[in-house]
């Protein structure tokens, strides 16, 4: 029995002495957005109680810093994952229709192909990608919607839910460029 604890704690100190090293602080942060807005603030002081949220979306934010935006980093007529590092997801805790069309709750990955007047919103079956892995023929809708200028530069790639009559917007703003996914709820 002694002999046993001995390598036991022989074993554990020379296992574990690899200290993991914390990575660094990501240039490009991960945000959540909720419909409705503060979803778990509001679920936390008790004014939602069995009520799931609507949706949420998932991404990460990469900022301008001084960089020309889309048609510079952003390719126009390119597929873009929307963020940075992985692809960004959006959730729907219940069937939501877009473009006419129903889709199922559940997890998608959102992509967008831009371009100066219109982009084009990809909502796609694939989950937990990171970087530009695309496949197509995973698709689920594809939306055409026309992009709006801002008043200001939004420094921070930037997503949000706001309400809507019968369901909630997408909203997607960066640089000088605003665009708005509607979403009806089922």
């Amino acid at each position: 029995m002694k002999n046993t604890l001995v390598a036991f704690f022989v074993l554990i100190a020379c296992c574990g002495t690899a200290q993991v090293q914390p990575t660094d602080m990501d240039k490009s942060p991960m945000d959540m957005n909720y419909s409705p807005q503060n979803y778990p603030i509001l679920k936390m002081n008790g004014k939602v109680t069995t009520q799931q949220p609507n949706c949420r979306v998932l991404y990460s934010r990469p900022q301008k810093a001084g960089r020309d935006i889309f048609g510079g980093i952003i390719t126009y007529g390119a597929v873009w994952r929307l963020g940075a590092n992985e692809a960004t997801e959006v959730e729907f805790f219940k069937n939501v229709t877009i473009n006419g069309k129903t889709i199922a709750k559940g997890k998608y990955s959102l992509y967008a192909i831009c371009n100066e007047k219109s982009w084009t919103i990809i909502l796609n079956n694939e989950k937990d990608v990171w970087g530009l892995y695309y496949n197509p023929k995973k698709d689920v809708v594809r939306v055409n919607v026309p992009v709006e200028d801002t008043s200001k530069v939004i420094e921070a790639f930037t997503m949000y839910f706001e309400d809507a009559k019968a369901g909630t917007n997408l909203v997607i703003m960066w640089d000088t460029v605003k665009v708005v996914l509607p979403i009806k709820f089922a």
